[in-house]
């Protein structure tokens, strides 16, 4: 019986294990044994750190969040608990994109949350779906029309300097 040797798929396995582990520093990306053990602790590696990272970014997002807060002299967890109290429900994430870009609303926040209270707004449903959709259906209209319509609107509705507006100038005044 004729031997059987594995040398093609042994060449095939090496080259895939080198392949994969391409830009390791030293003898990592060079020999066979070191490039695969480098592989299997990289492997644990990126599945831990998957983990991980949803974990720091809470932590930056509190940060973040507690910075602005003493900025606007109320403690995070009073801040947090106020919120909860008023019945927002916004994530961390979103409540700290809002104390980097616009402090104004985060102040606002605040302001909510020391008096653990919504602002009581009256609107009943069926008037907010008539201007919803009166307001949509401006918009497209307003978009499909040509300059020629929209500078007959601009005129019957009495805007100065139509004449020389272009299309989304003139979108933009009659709105």
């Amino acid at each position: 019986m004729t031997r059987v040797k594995s040398g093609v798929q042994t060449k095939r396995r090496h080259k895939k294990v080198l392949k994969e582990a391409s830009g390791y520093f030293g003898s990592k990306h060079r020999l066979y044994k070191t490039a695969k053990e480098q592989l299997m602790h990289s492997s644990v590696y990126a599945y831990r750190d998957r983990r991980q990272k949803k974990r720091e970014f809470r932590k930056l997002w509190i940060t973040r969040i507690n910075a602005a807060c003493r900025m606007n002299d109320i403690s995070y967890s009073k801040f947090i608990d106020g919120l909860n109290k008023a019945g927002i429900e916004v994530n961390r994430k979103m409540l700290s994109e809002i104390a980097i870009n616009d402090m104004d609303a985060f102040k606002e926040l605040v302001e909510v949350a020391k008096t653990g209270k919504v602002k009581e707004v009256k609107v009943t449903k069926t008037e907010t779906k008539k201007e919803e959709k009166k307001e949509t259906k401006e918009v497209v209209d307003l978009s499909s029309k040509t300059v020629a319509e929209l500078k007959e609107i601009a005129k019957e509705k009495g805007i100065e300097g139509y004449t020389t507006m272009k299309k989304a100038e003139l979108l933009e005044a009659l709105k």
